[in-house]
């Protein structure tokens, strides 16, 4: 289904043919209501998944700030495919609205580009779906990838598979929450790789004592946001991603930041992988790396090469998992693995 904003609309004359459809009209249906606010559930990656209420005017502010930055013009294409529950689909939604864009819609899956022949504007996609795209990127025109991490490796895999396209496509990877009405912040992935995210408009980010992110965007939230995400400030403007305070792991009396380790290891291979800190006698937190997939000579050749900053940030054992637990929008669920590999130990 289309639903072209850049026209009059009437959602009586929009008719579902799938489940997902009539959920995205059901939710237009909240949001021209009299109502000054929608719902929003957070997706509980970082916590207890919960449900609160956003006023319509912050989040057509967070929409023209990624409209302006991406400089889409009425009349342009934007593809929803992501689930509408979280506040990245429905933030889609709010983009085609408040730049009047014609919204293509599938049901979010794992390859959302599949079929598509014909060039879009616009996309919001996890890293997932990018990887199970490769092939298809090159019609959109500008994707922002958000929801987990781009590894080193996608972000190879990006590179490699644009710089040779006669289409020009950007790609950003996001950095925000549900409480930030999706990101609040962009990273350049391809042309131009960059190192910083760099804020969006009017937003002011600082450091509490503990070196985690601090944000204040009031025509976002009227709170200032404290986060647990261990960041570097660059400037006013810019910050560098370490990884959250809480995955922190203590081994030997040395704090490793596992987020970093999984970014060096993916440079090597593309499998889904995590370090974990396992409670240990001699070492407080003993470091495991937990792998997806099944054990194979050239992925344990692959992890041979692979030079950690020191020894002691080397993997004190490494596990393959057929499948992570994932929580419904498809990040790992880091909490229920690391009870699995807990229990296994």
């Amino acid at each position: 289904m289309n639903i072209d904003f850049s026209k009059d609309l009437s959602i009586k004359s929009l008719f579902p043919q799938t489940e997902f459809e009539e959920k995205v009209i059901s939710f237009l249906k909240e949001w021209y209501s009299d109502s000054k606010t929608v719902s929003v559930q957070t997706s509980g990656s970082t916590g207890t998944p919960k449900i609160f209420e956003i006023e319509k005017d912050r989040m057509l502010h967070s929409a023209k700030m990624t409209c302006d930055i991406l400089r889409l013009q009425k009349g342009d294409s934007a593809l929803l495919c992501l689930p509408i529950e979280y506040i990245s689909g429905k933030m889609m939604v709010v983009r085609a609205i408040e730049r009047s864009l014609k919204l293509v819609i599938k049901t979010p899956t794992s390859t959302p580009l599949s079929g598509l022949n014909e060039e879009i504007d616009f996309c919001a996609m996890s890293p997932l779906q990018v990887e199970n795209s490769l092939d298809q990127i090159h019609f959109i025109k500008n994707i922002i990838i958000g929801g987990a991490a781009v590894s080193e490796n996608l972000k190879k895999k990006i590179t490699q598979t644009l710089k040779h396209s006669i289409t020009q496509t950007l790609v950003y990877e996001t950095y925000g929450m549900s409480e930030t009405l999706s990101h609040i912040a962009l990273k350049e992935i391809f042309p131009v790789s960059e190192a910083y995210f760099k804020v969006l408009g009017d937003v002011e980010i600082s450091l509490d004592e503990r070196k985690c992110l601090q944000i204040f965007a009031p025509k976002l939230n009227p709170e200032r946001l404290q986060t647990n995400d261990l960041v570097e400030l660059k400037n006013e403007r810019e910050f560098r991603f370490l990884g959250r305070i809480d995955h922190v792991i203590n081994s030997a009396g040395l704090k490793i930041y596992p987020e970093e380790l999984e970014s060096l290891v993916k440079k090597e291979i593309s499998n889904e992988l995590i370090f974990l800190g396992i409670k240990d006698e001699r070492f407080g937190q003993k470091l495991i790396l937990v792998i997806e997939g099944a054990k194979t000579e050239m992925l344990e050749n692959k992890l041979s090469t692979i030079i950690y900053p020191s020894k002691n940030h080397h993997p004190k054992e490494i596990l393959f998992l057929e499948k992570f637990p994932r929580i419904p929008n498809g990040k790992i669920d880091r909490r229920k693995l690391n009870e699995t590999v807990d229990h296994k130990n």
